[in-house]
């Protein structure tokens, strides 16, 4: 009789290091997509001024769509190596976290769609400024719509941590915090018909926790994938330790 074989599963460690090198690549290239590109040529209230914003900086425009695919392609690795990494958590729970963070990604590769239009119509002669700006606002909002799915995938590794052993409280409650930030951010951009007018306010609210959080997160993932700190594992309540302890 032939021993049973076992099918490899990757380990919570390695997993761990594949999402700290994903959300350290995300970071750069987050920054230049949205701050360096996009920031530069989008202006809400001027289509012509957006329309000429985009010609002058085509080519730049044109690699932060390189790095939103970039993005969009990181993602799911990190949605993967989150899953593998809190399973022992709560399974059922780490497959919903997972859930939510591809369903922002497929919102954001589905964007892109509307950022090729506006890339074509600044090359397409008598094409309205108009057309122009509508396409990036519809980059712009469904990559927002996806944000929201986003920020609930941060609150739900956040409760994940919130049940682990040796994950910090302090960086698990900033997560939900940054998480409920990105979902309120997108309510407020549907119920504000002058969203521009309280954008900066809103930047700042969604940025801070987000930053700080994402990082620190990112720092303790590179400290489990090189045995620094412990892998999470569920923890025990304690009528369970009850249990354990020898009468």
């Amino acid at each position: 009789m032939s021993a049973a074989t076992t099918a490899p599963r990757t380990s919570a460690r390695t997993a761990a290091g594949w999402a700290a090198v994903s959300y350290a690549l995300l970071f750069v290239l987050a920054i230049f997509a949205n701050f360096i590109a996009l920031d530069q040529v989008l202006d809400p209230g001027d289509a012509p001024a957006t329309a000429a914003a985009l010609v002058e900086h085509e080519t730049s425009m044109r690699l932060g769509a390189a790095a939103f695919l970039a993005i969009f392609l990181l993602d799911v690795v990190i949605a993967w190596a989150l899953l593998v990494l809190l399973r022992a958590v709560q399974p059922d729970l780490a497959l919903l976290a997972a859930w939510f963070r591809l369903t922002y990604t497929v919102l954001l590769g589905a964007s892109m769609v509307a950022l090729f239009v506006a890339l074509e119509l600044v090359e397409t002669p008598g094409a309205a400024d108009s057309s122009v700006l509508l396409a990036l606002q519809s980059f712009d909002f469904l990559w927002v719509v996806g944000l929201s799915a986003f920020g609930v995938h941060l609150v739900l590794v956040g409760l994940l941590l919130l049940r682990a052993t040796g994950a910090p409280r302090p960086l698990a409650w900033l997560l939900v915090l940054a998480g409920a930030a990105y979902t309120t951010d997108t309510v407020v951009h549907l119920v504000l018909s002058d969203y521009e007018a309280y954008a900066d306010l809103m930047l700042a609210i969604v940025a801070v926790p987000s930053v700080v959080a994402e990082l620190w997160f990112t720092v303790w993932l590179a400290l489990v994938a090189t045995g620094r700190r412990a892998a999470p594992t569920a923890r025990r309540h304690a009528h369970e330790e009850r249990v354990l302890q020898p009468s």
